[in-house]
């Protein structure tokens, strides 16, 4: 074989790799620039899930300091409510240790009074009920009858 050949093989040898090379190089570089695109993209969602994620969270604060008030609420009407409750029984308490004492005062004063006192006050009671009844039942039926109309209306 003839050295012009040999150097002709050789110079296409180099051409193809340098070709080669290159080719491999653009193609690095269009594959650099697709990965700094898709990161540009994955940066853009991470910022617009980031912003999304901060927003539920303030509203889930919000929520919970809601709740938290709305319970202190809840507890503060219920202990005013349980405070009221037991002034009420405090007092009544006072007032059911006035009651034994003005009986007991009364029994001192005159004995055997509170007894004769419960029994016609008992009595005078049923006998209130009993006459408010018969005074509703002894109300005046209308003159002429039951089978007569009464007043109102003068069609028939």
């Amino acid at each position: 074989m003839d050295t012009w050949v040999i150097v002709l093989i050789v110079v296409v040898a180099v051409v193809l790799l340098a070709l080669l090379a290159l080719a491999l190089a653009k193609r690095n570089r269009i594959n650099g620039a697709k990965k700094r695109e898709q990161a540009r993209e994955h940066l853009q969602e991470a910022q617009l899930r980031g912003a999304q994620a901060e927003k539920e969270r303030a509203a889930a604060e919000e929520q919970a300091a809601r709740a938290r008030r709305e319970r202190a609420e809840v507890e503060e009407r219920t202990r005013l409510a349980e405070q009221e409750a037991q002034q009420r029984a405090v007092q009544a308490q006072e007032h059911a240790s006035a009651a034994d004492q003005l009986r007991a005062k009364a029994e001192k004063l005159a004995p055997g009074l509170s007894d004769q006192h419960d029994r016609t006050a008992g009595n005078r009671s049923a006998g209130d009920h009993l006459a408010g009844d018969r005074a509703v039942g002894d109300r005046a039926q209308p003159t002429g009858g039951p089978d007569q109309p009464s007043g109102g209306a003068t069609r028939r």
